[in-house]
């Protein structure tokens, strides 16, 4: 390794120890202008659909394999940026927002392009928060590669072809103070220094590109690795990538992304208005809000998980920052499960909460079997009860009273 590459490993690894530019009271002055710019903006009129979108749309990454004879296939995007009735960016993916299993026997080179954006969202009604993100949504697009493909990753600060957009609002400078002026990108299956990091730190308005080849199959977390490190991470830059053993995984009827993550934010829970992150929660490791990709209710209502009665269900499921996840189904008990996302190995069965660790990931499988809508909880159940780490799978089709049923009815 070269003296420069040592030496960003080692201000990469320092930015944990220092205060950097993320400073609370910096961050919440450049939250309150940001606010305030918006409010002036309002009037008389509010900001459309259009111009928000402009500065926070977001969706899945151009996933593109090239087969034998150099074609390369364009995946398109699963999912279009919405919006809630506030007008703001809807920051949480869809948990059925991943690309369909691979059906190829042959190695291929497969790109992703991937892009940085900083957006003002909902973090519940009436609750606002300036997330970090990966390609406008938390988590960021689920990548799936194969053992043996060769994997390029495309990384822009800032979405491409906005002339600017997403930065209008900010300084160079200001950016700097506020803690985002570069990004970067660290793969947990990329075998080879910082996981790409120190080849992907990427300045405003620059692009950066580097290739792996996927030589480990299994279910892996990445995530931002820009000083300071846990601030990005903790303000939602993680996603997941999975490589598919050679001979591809066993057939399933659904599969589902799900990730937990913490947010520090100045006020309480459930406190309205614009929150500023805080620094000293993250340092404390005391989070206000436990959240399944993004927000609360993020996997609820109409963005609940669905399947039907006899249906076999697979769930990718991570932790994207920084405190253990106690996943479990209420109602439901694992099939198989693939612990520290080892999909290679044997799995357990029959299992009922499984603990996942920050920056890990498992794979579940098991078959729906009696209709009616299960919770997915953090079990240790404050979290799910009273910070939001709380997820609906609605199975559908006719009742099984050999297996569930009331007596004296």
């Amino acid at each position: 390794m070269n003296k420069s590459s040592r030496l960003l490993l080692l201000s990469i690894a320092l930015g944990g120890l220092t205060t950097g530019c993320t400073d609370e009271a910096q961050t919440k002055a450049q939250l309150d202008k940001y606010a305030a710019t918006q409010a002036e903006k309002a009037e008389p009129k509010p900001m459309s659909i259009e111009e928000m979108e402009a500065h926070s749309a977001g969706g899945m990454q151009h996933s593109m394999p090239v087969s034998a004879d150099g074609q390369m296939q364009h995946v398109m995007p699963a999912e279009p940026a919405g919006t809630h009735q506030s007008g703001m960016a809807e920051i949480g993916r869809r948990a059925d927002d991943l690309p369909a299993p691979l059906n190829r026997t042959q190695a291929q080179r497969v790109s992703v392009d991937l892009y940085t954006d900083e957006i003002v969202a909902e973090i519940m009604p009436g609750v606002s928060y300036e997330y970090w993100t990966y390609n406008g949504k938390v988590p960021g697009p689920f990548i799936r590669a194969r053992a043996g493909d060769q994997v390029e990753i495309h990384l822009s600060h800032g979405k491409p072809n906005v002339a600017g957009a997403a930065h209008s609002e900010h300084a160079s400078g200001q950016h700097a103070a506020a803690g985002h002026s570069a990004h970067s990108i660290d793969l947990h299956a990329v075998v080879g220094p910082g996981g790409g990091a120190p080849l992907m730190q990427v300045e405003q308005g620059e692009a950066k590109s580097f290739s792996f080849k996927a030589t480990h199959p299994g279910i892996y977390v990445y995530h931002c690795a820009s000083p300071h490190v846990p601030t990005h991470i903790a303000n939602g830059m993680y996603g997941m990538i999975l490589v598919e053993p050679e001979q591809g995984l066993a057939k399933v009827d659904r599969e589902f992304y799900v990730m937990q993550g913490d947010f520090y934010t100045s006020g309480n829970y459930g406190d309205k208005g614009l929150q500023a992150f805080s620094k000293e929660k993250m340092l404390a490791e005391k989070p206000e809000y436990f959240l399944f990709n993004g927000r609360v209710n993020s996997l609820s209502g109409d963005r609940a998980l669905k399947a039907k009665v006899g249906e076999k269900i697979r769930l990718f499921v991570g932790v994207g920052s920084h405190i253990a996840a106690n996943f479990h189904i209420i109602g439901g008990i694992f099939d198989s499960l693939y612990q520290y996302g080892a999909i290679m190995n044997p799995p357990l069965k029959n299992v009922q909460t499984t603990v996942i660790a920050p920056g890990s990931a498992v794979m579940i499988e098991f078959t729906a079997e009696v209709p009616g809508t299960y919770l997915l909880v953090d079990h240790s159940l404050t979290r799910a009860i009273d910070k939001g780490a709380l997820a609906e799978l609605i199975i559908e089709g006719p009742a099984q009273p050999a297996l569930y049923k009331p007596i004296g009815q």
